[in-house]
């Protein structure tokens, strides 16, 4: 099972209840009020989606842009 882009954005708009529409991909997601053990819920989420993840790949990069980058990345060498 593979994670999209559009679900990544749809879980974190739901962990800060946000509208998806509102999270742009090079948006500051500290800044809209994710926060560490936010971050380390939606790991786990996606990690119970078979995408194996490390918080400090997420923890470079705070952007859902910068996140979708480390997951395309570990779902490739998946594959």
């Amino acid at each position: 099972m593979s994670i999209t882009l559009e679900r990544m954005r749809a879980d974190i708009a739901a962990m800060i209840h946000e509208e998806p529409e509102a999270i742009g991909l090079d948006d500051n997601l500290m800044d809209l009020g994710l926060d560490s053990m936010r971050l380390l819920n939606l790991i786990l989420l996606w990690q119970e989606a078979g995408v194996d993840l490390e918080f400090g790949e997420f923890a470079e990069r705070f952007t859902l842009v910068g996140w979708w980058e480390a997951v395309q990345k570990r779902q490739a060498s998946k594959a």
